[in-house]
């Protein structure tokens, strides 16, 4: 667990054992301008991507982006460790409340983009990768028919890689209702890919 440095889009390898984001935490707490900086180059990535997947729409996933790094600019003074929960969780949760309030605010959600399809691999016949796009559009429709809570688990843990602590705090909730929301939801896309 702990806070990790992003190499990449969703990659991750941890960032000296949660020492480096602690050092630049406490300094940027003391108004060290390099080390607010530095938190954001390490987190922009993961925040703004976990908010356009949220969202479904790029205008408004770097406006919350963009919020939520003045938010943390605002309230990083009274940010306090706490051993289960990492700087990242509570960076998360920020962006999770903001998209949860333009969700509020708008009451649907509007895919403005379409999903960028996977390259082709050399090799696949047409009639192959035909078969593959359409498997994949349909388990995009699938998981679109999962409640929001059901994809936002979903999407914390198998695509930003957090345990169930860390996605439990990003989500205000105990980690069983994860656990149980993680369950339910694959249950559901299991039974939909099996008829």
């Amino acid at each position: 667990m702990g806070d990790q440095v992003v190499t990449g889009h969703f990659g991750r390898h941890a960032a000296s054992d949660n020492g480096l984001i602690r050092d630049l935490v406490e300094r940027a707490q003391l108004g060290d301008r390099s080390a607010l900086e530095e938190l954001y180059l390490i987190h922009f990535d993961r925040i703004y991507s976990y908010l356009h997947m949220s969202v479904g729409s790029r205008h408004d996933a770097e406006d919350l982006t963009t919020q939520t790094f003045v938010k943390m600019l605002e309230s990083i003074g009274r940010f306090r460790w706490r051993s289960s929960v990492p700087f990242s969780a509570w960076l998360f949760r920020i962006a999770h409340n903001l998209a949860m309030d333009h969700f509020r605010a708008r009451r649907r959600w509007q895919p403005e983009e379409e999903i960028p399809e996977p390259a082709a691999v050399e090799g696949n016949s047409a009639e192959e990768q035909a078969l593959a796009s359409i498997g994949d559009a349909s388990l995009l429709e699938l998981i679109a028919r999962l409640s929001p809570e059901q994809r936002q688990v979903l999407t914390l843990k198998f695509v930003f890689r957090f345990s169930n602590g860390e996605a439990a705090a990003i989500l205000d909730k105990t980690e069983g209702a994860v656990k149980s929301l993680q369950h339910r939801a694959l249950a559901t896309l299991h039974r939909h890919v099996t008829r």
